[in-house]
């Protein structure tokens, strides 16, 4: 079969290569799965240059998380060959079969596609645990999203959305700006990453944000540290600007407002009775059609560069897809 395999790490994907392999034979606790679509995420980026938190051994098969066919099941896992199935594993998803642990997976909701089932949940897990349950969002208060135009941006966005939020996308690419759009929901107001303050506050009518929902770092972040009302949340989500940012602790003292690291992964894996509780919620709001992952791009694995190379000059707008099937 094939299968994306990082051979060595590397920073321009030199190391990375579309092989063949031996399909893998289901380990006990597993499910076999014929893997028709896998998202790309900034972790599987990271990963293959050895700059992610979790550092697999090399060599190692690509991608965080896929939806396909059950092929083979233990009869007490719940699953059964021919089940739509969605989820993954911290690698092996960039490949045509997978043996996944059966705790990692879930049934696509029938309105879901193969390649919205594969782009919803570290997104939209991330999204919820930080919006959520380490922030207690409630309706009607404001979110602002930085780097908005990503998979777990627009996931912020959308969740934020159907939960009764009014929200705030922040894109440092005009050009994404439609795109944003037509992807997410017109409900959201677009403004340009930079000096945003002033257009915050212009938007919230002084108020500034209750959230403040950050992918990128840097001197966004320096920025978003001056967005966030009293008593507010800036959730730190990535560093995408390549730049971990500093702030001096009298600035969230006198402002009043909390700093909250998001590991949504860590977080499901530390608590796991959370863990379930936020996978059941966001099924049911997708189950609702409250929410809907954004497939931006679709590619055959062969193109995988493509996808790679968009994440890596912050180019993507939702997520991308890398067909394994029919969909």
């Amino acid at each position: 079969m094939q299968a994306l395999k990082v051979e060595r790490l590397s920073n321009d994907l030199s190391g990375v290569v579309l092989t063949e392999i031996d399909a893998p034979v289901r380990a006990p606790g597993e499910v076999l799965v014929r893997i028709r679509a896998a998202s790309l995420n900034y972790p599987d980026l990271l990963m293959t240059r050895g700059a992610y938190q979790y550092k697999p051994d090399v060599p190692f098969i690509s991608g965080l998380e896929c939806a396909g066919e059950v092929i083979e099941a233990e009869p007490d896992s719940g699953f059964a060959p021919g089940d739509r199935v969605m989820g993954g594993n911290k690698t092996g998803a960039f490949a045509e079969i997978a043996s996944l642990p059966g705790k990692g997976l879930s049934r696509v909701p029938g309105n879901f596609s193969y390649a919205q089932g594969a782009a919803m949940g570290a997104a939209y897990s991330t999204a919820y645990t930080g919006l959520v349950e380490l922030c207690d969002l409630k309706a009607g208060q404001s979110v602002m999203v930085t780097g908005a135009s990503g998979g777990v941006g627009i996931a912020a966005l959308d969740l934020a959305r159907a939960l009764g939020a009014t929200t705030i996308a922040a894109t440092g690419i005009e050009a994404k700006r439609e795109a944003i759009t037509a992807l997410a929901s017109p409900d959201h107001t677009i403004i340009s990453e930079g000096r945003f303050r002033d257009a915050v506050s212009d938007l919230t009518d002084g108020q500034l944000c209750n959230i403040v929902f950050d992918n990128v770092g840097g001197d966004v972040f320096d920025e978003c540290t001056r967005c966030v009302t009293f008593a507010g949340k800036l959730v730190v989500c990535g560093f995408t600007s390549g730049r971990i940012a500093e702030i001096a602790t009298n600035i969230p003292l006198i402002k009043g407002f909390s700093i909250v690291g998001l590991r949504a992964g860590e977080y499901a894996r530390r608590f796991p009775e959370r863990g379930q509780a936020i996978n059941a919620a966001i099924r049911g709001l997708a189950e609702a059609g409250r929410i809907k992952p954004a497939v931006g791009t679709q590619l055959p694995l062969s193109r995988w560069r493509e996808g790679f190379e968009a994440m890596a000059n912050r180019e993507v707008v939702g997520k991308v897809v890398f067909d394994l099937g029919d969909q």
